[in-house]
C-alpha cells in the first residue's frame, strides 16, 4: 500500500497533554481526549472529572496478594514460550470491546482473569507482554480508570502526573457513535527480558496507519504499564508508511 508524501506540520509546544496530535493520538489506544487541560483539575486527590469521588479499591495486584511463587491468587499462565520474540500472533485471540476500543484476548496468552474492571493475569512471555500493552491504556477511558491505574500502572512520578492529568478529563465507558478512531493492527516486541518489555503498536485509521510505544514492567506478578515522568501511558504517535517488521493481527 503506497500513500502519499504529507507536508510536514511544525513541531508543536507546550505541555503533551495539551497538544492536539495527543489529544488525536489518545482516542487510538483509548485514552480519553484532553479537552479541558489542567485548569479543570475538581476538587483536589481523588476526584474525578464528573465531581465523584472514586478512590481505587484493594484487588488482586496489590501487594498483599502476592503468593510465594510471586504471581497473585489464582494467576496460572503457561510461560513455556520463554523470552522467545513472537512470530505470530497467537492462534487462539478473540476480540471484545473494552471502553472505547476492542481489543485482543488470548487464553494462552493473557488476560485470563477479569475481575471487575481489572483484565489480568498476563503470561510471562513477550506476547503476554504485547496482550497487556494492548489491554491497560485502552481501559483508562472508563468510570473505573483509578482502579486500574493503581493496579496495573507502575507506581513512582509517572503515575501520579498521568492520575493529575487524567483526573480532569470525563468518563467515556463506550463508544458514543459505535465507531473507533482507530484500530490495532499489529504489534512488535521490539524489547525484553523477565523484568521489561517494550511493545510497539501499529494502528490503522482512515488516514493510514500510525505505531506508538509502550513501556511495560514485571511488577507485583504481572505486567503493568510503566509512564514516561511526563504521566503519558505511551510515545508520541507517528505515522509509518509499511507494515514490515509487525505481527499483523489480520483482522
Amino acid at each position: 500500500m503506497k500513500f502519499t508524501r504529507r507536508e510536514r506540520r511544525p513541531a508543536e509546544t507546550g505541555p503533551y497533554y495539551k497538544q492536539r496530535s495527543w489529544q488525536l493520538s489518545a482516542g487510538f489506544i483509548g485514552i480519553v481526549v484532553v479537552v479541558g487541560g489542567i485548569a479543570g483539575l475538581l476538587s483536589g486527590p481523588g476526584a474525578s472529572a464528573d465531581g465523584t469521588n472514586s478512590a481505587a479499591s484493594e484487588g488482586p495486584l496489590s501487594k498483599a496478594s502476592a503468593t510465594k511463587d510471586g504471581r497473585p491468587k489464582g494467576c496460572d499462565t503457561d510461560d513455556s514460550a520463554g523470552s522467545a520474540l513472537p512470530k505470530a500472533a497467537p492462534k487462539d485471540v478473540t476480540w471484545r470491546t473494552l471502553g472505547v476500543a476492542r481489543v485482543p484476548v488470548s487464553a494462552s496468552a493473557g488476560p485470563t482473569l477479569i475481575q471487575g474492571p481489572l483484565w489480568w493475569c498476563y503470561a510471562h512471555t513477550p506476547a503476554g507482554a504485547a496482550l497487556a500493552a494492548h489491554i491497560i491504556p485502552s481501559q483508562m477511558s472508563g468510570s473505573h480508570w483509578r482502579t486500574v491505574t493503581e493496579q496495573q500502572v507502575v507506581a513512582g512520578q509517572g503515575r501520579q502526573m498521568f492520575e493529575f492529568q487524567r483526573a480532569t478529563v470525563a468518563n467515556t465507558d463506550a463508544q458514543s457513535d459505535g465507531a473507533a478512531v482507530a484500530s490495532y493492527a499489529g504489534f512488535s516486541v521490539t524489547s525484553y527480558t523477565e523484568s521489561a518489555a517494550t511493545v510497539r503498536l501499529l494502528l490503522k485509521s482512515a488516514q493510514g496507519y500510525a505505531a506508538t510505544n509502550i513501556s511495560l514492567r514485571w511488577s507485583g506478578g504481572d505486567w503493568k504499564v510503566r509512564p514516561d515522568d511526563n504521566g503519558s501511558l505511551h510515545s508520541p504517535v507517528s505515522s509509518v508508511q509499511s507494515t514490515n517488521g509487525f505481527t499483523l493481527w489480520g483482522v
